[in-house]
Order: C-alpha cells, then sequence, then structure tokens
C-alpha cells in the first residue's frame, strides 16, 4: 500500500470532521427551494442571479437575487412560513 493511499483515508475523515458543525448549524426548513421559488416568482419576475438557504435576523430563510434589467430585485422568504420577509432592489454593484 502506498503512502498516498494510507493518508486518502484519514484526509476524508479530518473533512468530515470539519464539515459537520457547519452542516449541523442549517436545521431543516419546512419549505424546499423548489417551493420558496415559487413564492419569489410571483413576487419578481426574471433570472436569478444568486439563491441560498441563510441565517438572517435571527431566522432561515432563502434569498434570491432577481436580475431585472440594470438592478436587482432581493426577494427573501422565511423557510418555514413561506412569508416575504425582504423585498428589495439594489444596483447591480451593490453589496448587502
Amino acid at each position: 500500500m502506498s503512502d498516498m493511499t494510507k493518508r486518502i483515508p484519514l484526509l476524508l475523515t479530518a473533512a468530515v470532521a470539519l464539515a459537520a458543525p457547519a452542516l449541523a448549524a442549517q436545521p431543516h426548513a419546512k419549505l424546499t427551494m423548489a417551493q420558496a421559488r415559487a413564492i419569489e416568482l410571483k413576487q419578481a419576475p426574471g433570472k436569478i442571479q444568486d439563491a441560498e438557504y441563510e441565517k438572517e435576523g435571527g431566522g432561515w430563510r432563502y434569498s434570491f437575487d432577481i436580475r431585472q434589467g440594470k438592478r436587482i430585485h432581493e426577494i427573501g422568504v422565511d423557510a418555514n412560513t413561506g412569508r416575504v420577509v425582504e423585498n428589495k432592489y439594489e444596483g447591480l454593484n451593490d453589496k448587502d
């Protein structure tokens, strides 16, 4: 058995150990990303530039950045209730 072959299981174990806290920190949402996207599309049609599941303001939500011409329409959908919790516009180069 080569030296590299012996290291692979050790490297995999280390990678899983490092990733586990981040995975455990994200609770299961009642809504799926697809369900949240359907809610978002009713609020802001356009091309989705970015979509993520994030903790913000003390709760978990799906956040969508939708390109609409020269602006970004940001929609936040509560991951448990489906309620729209953010609905704002940004310029293409704005950072939030």
